[in-house]
This record gives C-alpha cells, sequence and structure tokens, in this order.
C-alpha cells in the first residue's frame, strides 16, 4: 500500500469529528494524524516544518498548516483559518514538543525558555486558539501529550524538559476544572518512543517493566481513546503509557 494512503478502519470512532493535531509532520504528532483519519476525523495538522509537514503526508485529505505554535498572531490566524475550511473544531492533540538536555548548572536560560516556550506555553496557546470552536459543542475534547519525565524525572539533565511536561500534567487538571462539563481535558505521558526524541535514551529500557521501546501507534491509540466516547467520563486524567517506567 502506497504510504500516503490511509486505510479507514472499520470501527469508525471519530467520525464527524473535526480535530487539531500538532507536531504532526513527524513521531507521535504523525502517527496520531494517521490513525485519526483511520478513525474517520477531518484533521487540521500543524507543524513549523511546512515542509516535513507536505512530505509526511500530501495526498491525504486533511487542512495541512505550517505554523510555530510560539508564534500568538501567526497561530490564530492559521487555527482561524483552517476551522474555516473544517467548519469547526472539536477536539486538540498537543503533541509538538521538543527536548533539550544537559547538567543545570550549564543550561542556559535561553535553552530553559525555549523548552518552556514551546512544550508548555506553545499547548496553552494551541487551546486558547481553538476555544472559540471547542465551546461550541457539548463533547469537545483536548488531549495534551506530556511524558514519563514529568511523573519522575530521574534521568539527570532533564530539568527543562521535566518542568514542561510537569507544567503540563498540572495545565491539563486545571484546564479540565475549568472547561468542564463540556469540554474534556485529559494527558498521556509517554516513556520511550520508538522517533528521533528517543536517541541518545535506548539503552535505558532495562528501568521499563516491559524491557522495550514504545511504537509511536501504541501512543496514537491512547489518545484515540481520550478522544472519542469511549472516555466519555474521563477528564483530568494522566494517563501514563510509559512499559512500567514510572511504577517500577
Amino acid at each position: 500500500m502506497p504510504e500516503n494512503d490511509v486505510k479507514p478502519s472499520h470501527n469508525l470512532r471519530l467520525v464527524g469529528r473535526k480535530i487539531v493535531i500538532t507536531g504532526a509532520a513527524s513521531g507521535i504528532g504523525l502517527r496520531t494524524a494517521t490513525l485519526f483519519m483511520e478513525e474517520g476525523a477531518s484533521v487540521i495538522l500543524l507543524d513549523r516544518n511546512a515542509d516535513a509537514l507536505k512530505a509526511a503526508h500530501e495526498g491525504r485529505h486533511a487542512v495541512l498548516t505550517g505554523v510555530d505554535i510560539t508564534s500568538e498572531n501567526e497561530l490564530a490566524e492559521a487555527i482561524a483559518d483552517a476551522a474555516e475550511i473544517t467548519g469547526g473544531i472539536d477536539g486538540v492533540i498537543n503533541a509538538a514538543g521538543i527536548m533539550m538536555t544537559g547538567p543545570t548548572a550549564e543550561l542556559s536560560s535561553q535553552t530553559w525558555r525555549q523548552v518552556i516556550e514551546v512544550n508548555l506555553t506553545g499547548s496553552f496557546l494551541v487551546v486558547q486558539n481553538c476555544l472559540p470552536w471547542l465551546t461550541r459543542n457539548d463533547s469537545a475534547t483536548i488531549v495534551n501529550v506530556a511524558s514519563g519525565a514529568g511523573l519522575l524525572p530521574n534521568v539527570p539533565g532533564l530539568a527543562a524538559y521535566a518542568a514542561s511536561k510537569g507544567g503540563i500534567i498540572a495545565l491539563t487538571k486545571a484546564l479540565a476544572a475549568d472547561l468542564a462539563p463540556n469540554i474534556r481535558v485529559n494527558c498521556v505521558c509517554p516513556g520511550m518512543v520508538d522517533t528521533p526524541m528517543a536517541d541518545g535514551f535506548r539503552a535505558n529500557v532495562g528501568n521499563y517493566a516491559l524491557k522495550r521501546i514504545a511504537d509511536p501507534l501504541e501512543i496514537a491509540r491512547a489518545m484515540l481513546f481520550l478522544t472519542s466516547s469511549e472516555s466519555s467520563y474521563v477528564t483530568g486524567a494522566t494517563l501514563a503509557v510509559d512499559g512500567g517506567r514510572t511504577f517500577h
């Protein structure tokens, strides 16, 4: 089957849904976008790398927008234009993120700000700009991607990344309280996933109960559950999809 073909699922759990997915050019965001299209969703795919986004999804029925989620004016315009095309927005997947590591003593304030700006502030701005459309629906959903490092930052050099992902967990709970009852807000905390972000950490799977790295599809399926009606009584939850890293 050609790489850009999307095979429909027999379940079609997202038919009629209109969902924004950030970081959709690679990794977890890319696999989630494909899965959601298989499940019948209309998707708005955002990524700061417009060329990679086009290469990954060209030919698919999706709205593709190259945008930096930390640029407030650019993001607001991009979301408004995309919502006009799809006829609204009733779901968000905040999968965009960066990892920059280093000893705390050597961590520059610029690096700290960049990680927080992309991972935490960017996620907030995406939600805020989608709210005018989300609030028009009785069962809208938001799923944020945090990290096992936000639950248990037990690897050296992760101060900025762990702080940003811990912030995502707290933001999720605050949004769940703020936006209830019509908008459900949850987050997933992946462990190590088979994407370029895992390079340099792959030897650490011995700390995982399941003794292996995750496929991006395994994380995408968790976000499908939290986006679909199957999780209709779940909000404010933090779901560890980490192969047993945080309890092990």
